[in-house]
């Protein structure tokens, strides 16, 4: 079992504008992780850091025994692997059904033990969504959509949950499920990293908070 993700003095600039400077911080198994800040703050681009979609210019991301400096491309499918991510703006396949948008997504996955439409029924069935499996994005509201891309997110048995914005483009009640849903999952075992700038709405969750401005963690 993965026993923490941890970030130390992590650096990354856009071509030298703003980015993220000076990070440092973990998170350990089971722990619900807040990082707040407004738009523009660099919540995404750390989101994108420690899934490895951006490499650091600087400073160093541990996942077990390895590290991002110099990681292999033999490493990668197991770093990322331990991570599920939850996009903003959902990224499904129109053309494909709830269960085709998650199987996708475990089938990159070879070296679990149960098949990957197992998996996949499982996963959609931890949030809440067996009855809707043949059913299309445009078919389904936007909760279920959302709930569909933690269920993708899901699919491989992350140690760690990355969600950027996960409530932010959906209405007050179904907020509310989506929320209800991670907090769910997050006692269930999964350590959960939620960028967000509500934090508010995430207060039942009873998070830990990193607050980001400009870049910096500031608190």
């Amino acid at each position: 079992m993965i026993d923490l993700i941890k970030l130390l003095n992590v650096n990354y600039q856009f071509n030298g504008s703003s980015g993220v400077s000076g990070i440092s911080f973990e998170v350990k198994p089971s722990e619900f992780v807040l990082m707040v800040g407004k738009t523009g703050a660099g919540k995404t681009t750390l989101l994108k850091l420690i899934s490895l979609e951006l490499i650091p210019a600087s400073g160093e991301i541990f996942l077990e025994k390895f590290r991002s400096s110099g990681i292999k491309p033999s490493t990668l499918p197991f770093w990322r692997r331990q991570l599920g991510i939850v996009y903003q703006d959902f990224r499904l396949l129109r053309e494909r059904t709830a269960l085709e948008n998650v199987r996708l997504a475990a089938a990159c996955e070879r070296n679990l033990p149960n098949r990957p439409k197992n998996r996949s029924l499982k996963a959609l069935a931890r949030v809440g969504l067996s009855h809707k499996i043949h059913s299309y994005p445009d078919e389904l509201s936007t909760g279920e959509q959302q709930r569909i891309t933690i269920a993708r997110a899901l699919v491989n048995e992350p140690f760690l949950l990355l969600a950027d914005e996960p409530v932010s483009n959906l209405d007050e009640e179904t907020s509310i499920e989506i929320i209800e849903l991670l907090q769910k999952l997050n006692q269930a075992g999964t350590a959960m990293l939620v960028a967000t700038h509500q934090p508010e709405r995430f207060t039942p969750c009873q998070p830990r908070y990193i607050r980001i401005k400009e870049g910096m963690i500031v608190e």
